[in-house]
């Protein structure tokens, strides 16, 4: 992380798998990335192209409800926004882990780089 701002949420809820809401405003996590160079993609659960991608997208958010809710989640600001105008952001656990490399590791999302193309129907 270049900017180590941290975030006091005193409301710390999930949206989707890669979008939480902080005090009722919606921010872009990013994982281990970098603003609008790298971060992470988490299936979709509004609008979803297919049924896969909406289940996916449900487990996702479930996991990203679950890992809010340990104690000593952090959220860092980077100081930059994304397209939709929401603060990228970092949230990290206790033990250091970004909530998207958890994710990532464990299926419910990928790497997000400016090139990515999402589909999480075809597999």
């Amino acid at each position: 992380m270049n900017t180590e701002v941290v975030i006091i949420c005193t409301s710390l809820l999930a949206v989707d798998g890669d979008t939480i809401k902080c005090d009722g405003e919606n921010m872009r996590d990013m994982g281990d990335g970098r603003p609008n160079i790298s971060g992470y993609d988490a299936p979709e659960t509004w609008r979803p192209k297919c049924q896969q991608e909406l289940e996916l997208g449900r487990a996702a958010t479930a996991r990203m409800k679950e890992l809010l809710a340990t104690p000593g989640v952090k959220v860092f600001y980077s100081g930059t926004e994304d397209a939709f105008g929401r603060p990228l952001v970092w949230v990290i656990l206790a033990d250091g882990r970004s909530v998207g490399s958890v994710l990532t590791s464990e299926g419910l999302a990928r790497i997000w780089t400016p090139s990515y193309k999402a589909d999480w129907c075809s597999n």
